[in-house]
This record gives structure tokens, C-alpha cells and sequence, in this order.
């Protein structure tokens, strides 16, 4: 996995286990808000958590069935963006991704996303990106549609969260329409 300056602060790194306790802080500080739109923030209670997290991402990246990074922003994480199961015979993958709240709002995402697109569908030679989020949840939804993704449908009830069942929203992006965009 790469390394990837998106400009002179913001920079994408490959997960390593010397990342799991700056990532657990980060988690640990933005609990409340990311408790709204993601269901695991409640099982992740100590480092250790977090350690296990990242040693499954590395063994993924290294059977080439995903890539997970850390965002940092001027040398401290930010967040995390990540390939999930990429699935090579119909070439396509899923991204999923979320900030720390005290860096949301600044563009971080959609420039890591962007990157993120960008290298599954011209580097990958992927030919499909998909992002679902939460039906409610604005500021996710915000990035696939700056970035040119259509809305291709909902899924109801598709996810449990601490406040009950949400549909998600599936937003996707082929390689053709890209290279028209980029």
C-alpha cells in the first residue's frame, strides 16, 4: 500500500500497529459522535480493541482483499478510509471512512476519498466504487455527491445502530464516468 501526500498537511498512510493508539484516542474522543452512524464504537473500550482492529486490517491488505489508512492531518490521525473486500472477478469495491469530529468539516474526507476513488478505478483498474451511508446521515452522504456518484437506490432497514434500524443510501461510481470527471 502507498503512502499519499494530499497536500501539505493531509496525508494518507498505510495502518501499521504503531498507529492502534493514536487511532484508539481519536475513537476514544469522538465517541459520542460517531456512536450516531457507526455500530461498532461501543465494542471498542481498550487499546487492545483497537490493536486487533489493525492487525486485521494489515492481514487483509496483505492477502489483497482490502487497504485501510490512516488519515493525518499535520502528523496526528484524523481518521480512517479503507477498501473493504474488494471483490476482483466482477472488480469492484466498497469504501467506507470517517473523521475524528474536530477535523470534519474541512474537506479532509473528500480529498481522501477522491484519492481513494481515484486509485481503485485507474490504478486497481477496478471498474466499480460504491458508498453506503446512513439515510440521515448528511455529512457522509455530502462526499459521494460533491465527488459525482449517483444515487442508486435505498435499502431499507439495512443497519442496526444504538438508535435503532437505518436505511442506507447506495451511491456508486463506475470507470467510465470517472474518466469523464476527473
Amino acid at each position: 500500500m502507498f503512502s499519499y501526500a494530499l497536500d501539505d498537511h493531509i496525508e494518507l498512510k498505510p495502518l501499521a500497529l504503531q498507529h492502534a493508539r493514536p487511532l484508539f484516542h481519536l475513537t476514544d474522543r469522538s465517541r459520542v459522535s460517531l456512536r450516531e452512524w457507526l455500530p461498532w464504537v461501543d465494542a471498542i473500550r481498550e487499546i487492545e480493541h483497537t490493536v486487533n482492529f489493525v492487525r486485521n486490517a494489515i492481514k487483509q491488505g496483505a492477502e489483497n482483499g482490502g487497504i485501510t489508512a490512516g488519515i493525518w492531518v499535520d502528523d496526528e490521525m484524523a481518521g480512517i478510509i479503507s477498501y473493504h473486500q474488494i471483490d476482483w472477478h466482477n472488480r469492484s469495491v466498497s469504501i467506507g471512512y470517517w473523521l475524528g469530529r474536530e477535523y470534519e468539516g474541512r474537506g479532509i474526507m473528500s480529498s481522501a476519498c477522491r484519492t481513494f476513488v481515484d486509485y481503485a478505478l485507474m490504478d486497481m483498474d477496478l471498474n466499480r466504487v460504491e458508498i453506503r451511508c446512513a439515510t440521515g446521515n448528511r455529512k457522509s452522504r455530502a462526499i459521494p455527491e460533491r465527488l459525482g456518484f449517483v444515487l442508486e437506490g435505498v435499502i431499507r432497514e439495512a443497519e442496526q445502530l444504538s438508535h435503532g434500524s437505518v436505511n442506507h443510501a447506495i451511491y456508486g461510481m463506475v470507470q467510465s464516468e470517472w474518466k469523464l470527471l476527473r
